[in-house]
């Protein structure tokens, strides 16, 4: 592997490393919270560009659909050209298609940019995991990086809304791109000194064929579990899922078979590497199924203005941000991985809990739960995401990383799907039959029409309420019984280096101490 970065194996990090990781963070954070940053800048745009409906979905959806489908194949290519290379040409591309976005003149042009920021955010966020790997090779610095990385990925999201409102309160709506700018220099700038360069020296052949297999098999599924919360079960849609599961063999069976695939199937059978992935999937299934709820029971159901609803949701961070820590405390002490993965589920458990014991005026219990789930779910995604690196050879770090990110997306969207759509039935059978069509679909529908309606807005709010209940339970079950697994799958996990014993470092015939991560 080349590796410019001074530390040797199992060395600590340095003022360099640290610093090198603050600019790590500043990409991500953006890349984060540019899901997000358009929910209150879209008015100012549809009144500005006057984009059709079909165009504002685009505008909001292309920058994930791109992002999630080309995850794999970035993360592949990182480990071949180099990741510091991939980054540094995914900035400029960020940079330049932020400028290109803020001033868009055309509905078409802005759809086009925002394509432009996925392929630059899919080349960022595992380039900037496999550095992390690279710079961090003591094992116990590394799960620190870590627990820092998923607390800034976390914060982004919710950053992202609160921003764009302040920024099109005082100033027009492309200042929300604009903001990317200052980051994205700093990265070309401090990027060639700080980052070290790492990529896998015998890397084989690029493998052309996977790169469509893996758009088609991730971009169907994350099209159709997206509508379904919102469009209900249509053919359409799972048609558009059963798809995508199709191309998915197709593309697993390629990895199985090729000389050179893009996905090295000996990464699964790395000890605790196929549990990583599936329990981080479950986490964002968690962690999104919520969120689907929780923004409407604030915006809708409490009254409160969007950028309100957005000032309130930032209660839940400040538990947020000491959790991922904690665990990699709680690891470091002595704690097995196993235990505060499990302990972490249950805290979601719990949060979902409580989030089925809320009314329709309960905003402090709302809060208050989000704040207990999201901290649970970050907890089990900072050990799992150190277990899966720790596991992957460094040279594969891009690829393994990527691999877990998809498993994020793919986890978000079933979790709004499943448990959206758990909600929906729920607050239909509590609507009355006599209420209007519309209102009998949405909440959103039946406010529109609770004027004409009186006692409507009522009996609407508590009927989605009951639904959030319902899915409630249906998180707080699954959670749980993620808890058990995690128990059972992770008890065998590779013991952190930084918690072994001196005779444990040594190789099984008692000589140089093992290099293993």
């Amino acid at each position: 592997m080349t590796n410019s970065t001074s530390t040797s194996p199992g060395a600590g990090a340095g003022r360099r490393e640290w610093t090198a990781l603050g600019v790590l963070m500043l990409p991500l954070l953006l890349v984060s919270m540019d899901v997000s940053v358009l929910y209150f800048a879209i008015p100012a745009i549809s009144a500005d560009l006057e984009p059709t409906g079909t165009q504002q979905l685009w505008i909001f959806d292309i920058y994930g659909f791109v992002l999630a489908g080309l995850l794999m194949t970035m993360g592949s290519l990182g480990d071949r050209i180099g990741h510091r290379r991939l980054l540094l040409i995914g900035a400029a591309a960020f940079g330049a298609a932020s400028l290109a976005a803020a001033y868009a003149d055309s509905a078409g042009t802005l759809i086009l940019a925002r394509a432009v920021l996925g392929i630059g955010g899919a080349t960022l966020m595992p380039s900037t995991m496999a550095l992390i790997r690279t710079m961090f090779t003591d094992a116990g610095q590394r799960a620190r990086a870590i627990a820092l990385w998923s607390g800034v990925l976390t914060a982004g999201v919710a950053l992202g809304s609160v921003l764009s409102g302040v920024l099109v309160e005082y100033f027009w709506w492309g200042s929300v791109f604009l903001v990317n700018l200052p980051a994205m220099a700093l990265l070309l700038v401090l990027g060639p000194i700080l980052l070290p360069e790492s990529r896998d020296p015998d890397p084989g052949r690029f493998d052309w064929p996977s790169v469509p297999l893996s758009m088609a098999a991730v971009l169907p599924v994350v099209y159709g579990l997206k509508e379904i919360p919102s469009e209900g079960w249509h053919v359409r849609y799972v048609l558009s899922v059963t798809v995508g599961l199709l191309f998915a063999a197709l593309f697993v069976h390629r990895q199985r078979t090729s000389a050179s695939p893009m996905i090295s199937p000996a990464l699964f059978r790395a000890r605790g590497f196929g549990p990583a992935v599936a329990l981080n999937l479950v986490s964002a299934f968690g962690m999104m199924g919520s969120a689907y709820f929780t923004t409407q029971y604030i915006q809708s159901v409490l009254d409160k203005s969007a950028l309100e609803a957005a000032l309130w949701a930032l209660l839940p961070s400040v538990p947020i941000g000491a959790a991922a820590p904690l665990a990699t405390l709680l690891v470091q002490k002595g704690v097995h991985r196993a235990h505060v993965v499990t302990a972490g589920f249950a805290i979601a458990a719990s949060g979902y809990g409580m989030l089925a014991l809320a009314g329709s005026d309960a905003m402090w219990l709302v809060l208050a739960a989000c704040g207990v789930l999201a901290s649970g779910i970050v907890m089990v995604m900072s050990q799992i995401m150190d277990l899966a690196l720790g596991a992957a050879p460094v040279e594969r770090a891009g690829t393994a990383s990527s691999l877990m990110e998809t498993g994020t997306e793919f986890g978000g969207a079933l979790g709004m799907a499943v448990l959206g759509s758990i909600g929906t039935a729920v607050y239909r059978h509590e609507m009355p039959s006599s209420a209007p069509d519309a209102a009998r679909e949405t909440l959103g529908g039946a406010l529109a029409v609770a004027d004409r309606v009186p006692g409507l807005a009522t009996v609407a709010r508590e009927a989605f309420t009951s639904g959030m209940n319902g899915a409630a339970i249906a998180g707080a079950v699954l959670l749980s019984g993620a808890a058990v697994l995690a128990a059972i799958s992770l008890r065998r996990s590779p013991v952190p280096e930084h918690r072994k014993t001196p005779d444990e470092h040594l190789s099984p015939s008692g000589g140089a101490p093992s290099r293993r991560a």
